[in-house]
């Protein structure tokens, strides 16, 4: 199957031009991607809803605007699914909890799946994840393990894990996620895709269920970094109903994908980072640093050490933050939590003001420093977890000939990045015979074209690439017409 035909592994740029040139209908995707998800959903776990009725609505609408000669839109007839912290009219918003199943439904669209249904995706769903958003693994205590497509004895990662899960396994070439200290780059590093966690504030978050208020981000996960870019641009732009979203105009990178800029030099973080590497996660740089090499990219290494303090401040300032947001469900409904996120909870409400006020000091710190090393290099690059998927119900992380939680330990090379803003993107290395292991691409605020840049020319080279699941997923019938599910 290429990139041009339709089908359980059809790109969104694919499905686009094939759309708009009128090779298939949005109604004929819409109906592949359901019978799709009705096959392989029970497997792998993704969707917590599944929007069938109105997926085949909005893909007769995008079929009417192109029989009426109406343009319809960079994403026409791509289905996309959103982790279920975002408002769909219509569905309560469970936030991956229990608690949250009481909520009246939602009234309206999360900003962002309306950005998206304009420029001519078709909603197919809601994805799972951990509870209120506070987990690594994948594993909810409410709706079961989401399991990863490339071997199902294993984690997906979290807390985006139904979009991780879905994207990997052919059911939904665009996917919504969070990232507070790593919930789209531990997800999409672990299942083999792209992610792109925009710069703080890029994103309007109007619509969503909150985590971490100073922290959330919102992005795309996609199979290749050209899908990514263009639901960035779909995505981007001002909204006052987000009080943190930036004021700055759209900022297309679709058309400056394939220029890599000339001269340019990539940091390779040492020290605290190193030490921080399983033996995959290490594989995974070494091949990234041979393919830049190959693109002519210098690379030098960085003192990068400041981010253990970094992200010593992220964990103060998410448990309290999270903490002061859910203290009238922990008074009222403690027991209906899971109890691994309750504890968290619990334990962000007792921590002493002034820890979280030197927290927020060091973060200050953290990102100044950062924005020193920036003035030497154009980018970073390190892995996105220290370690390949690791078997569901694992708890113990092995690593550097010391044995940790394995739960908060997943994203401890994502956590540095998320609390000074920093846009990152997710490419997936697949070791020889191995599972796939993530490594991030992290620049300065504002320069997700850049990142991106860097993504596809990896890209280019054969070794960032998303790779269909070796298990034997069968490819669901493709169906021309429209029909009721």
């Amino acid at each position: 199957m290429t990139d041009d035909t339709p089908g359980r592994w059809a790109t969104a740029s694919g499905i686009a031009g094939a759309v708009g040139w009128g090779r298939i209908s949005a109604t004929a995707v819409a109906e592949d991607c359901l019978a799709r998800i009705a096959a392989l959903n029970p497997e792998v776990n993704a969707f917590t809803a599944v929007t069938a009725r109105r997926a085949l609505a909005e893909a007769l609408s995008v079929d009417a605007a192109i029989a009426g000669g109406r343009p319809p839109g960079p994403l026409a007839g791509v289905p996309f699914a959103v982790k279920n912290l975002f408002d769909v009219e219509g569905l309560a918003t469970l936030a991956g909890s229990k608690i949250n199943r009481d909520r009246p439904p939602a009234r309206r669209d999360a900003l962002l799946i309306r950005r998206l249904r304009a420029a001519g995706a078709v909603l197919v769903g809601t994805l799972g994840m951990g509870e209120y958003a506070y987990d690594f693994t994948g594993e909810n205590a409410h709706d079961g393990a989401c399991r990863n497509p490339h071997d199902l004895s294993r984690m997906t990662g979290g807390s985006s894990s139904g979009c991780g899960a879905a994207t990997a396994a052919g059911l939904a070439p665009i996917s919504l996620g969070s990232d507070t200290n790593g919930s789209l780059r531990v997800p999409a590093s672990l299942c083999g895709v792209f992610s792109l966690k925009p710069t703080y504030g890029r994103l309007p978050r109007t619509g969503t269920f909150s985590f971490v208020d100073s922290l959330d981000h919102l992005g795309p996960f996609a199979r290749s970094a050209r899908d990514l870019a263009l639901a960035h641009d779909a995505m981007q732009g001002p909204d006052d109903g987000d009080h943190a979203c930036s004021r700055r105009p759209p900022d297309p990178v679709l058309s400056g994908l394939d220029a890599l800029p000339g001269d340019m030099t990539v940091g390779l973080p040492g020290g605290w980072f190193a030490r921080n590497l399983g033996e995959a996660a290490q594989e995974a740089i070494e091949m990234v640093s041979e393919a830049l090499t190959s693109l002519g990219v210098a690379q030098v290494p960085v003192d990068l050490d400041a981010a253990e303090a970094g992200r010593a401040a992220a964990y103060l300032v998410t448990n309290s933050e999270s903490a002061a947001f859910h203290l009238d469900r922990l008074r009222a409904r403690a027991a209906e939590f899971d109890p691994d996120t309750r504890d968290r909870f619990l334990a962000g409400a007792l921590l002493p003001a002034a820890w979280v006020a030197r927290a927020q000091r060091v973060r200050a710190w953290w990102l100044a420093r950062a924005l020193e090393v920036f003035a030497g290099v154009d980018a970073l690059v390190v892995p996105a977890t220290p370690v390949s998927a690791p078997l569901r119900g694992e708890t113990r992380l092995a690593l550097g000939g010391r044995v940790l939680p394995l739960r908060p330990n997943l994203g401890l090379l994502a956590q540095p990045f998320s609390c000074i803003g920093l846009p990152v993107v997710t490419v997936p290395v697949f070791l020889p015979g191995e599972l796939p292991v993530g490594v991030q691409v992290v620049t300065p605020p504002w320069c997700e074209g850049r990142a991106l840049a860097i993504a596809r020319a990896l890209e280019r080279t054969g070794l960032a690439r998303a790779h269909p699941p070796a298990l034997p997923i069968p490819e669901a019938p493709l169906r021309r017409s429209a029909t009721a599910l």
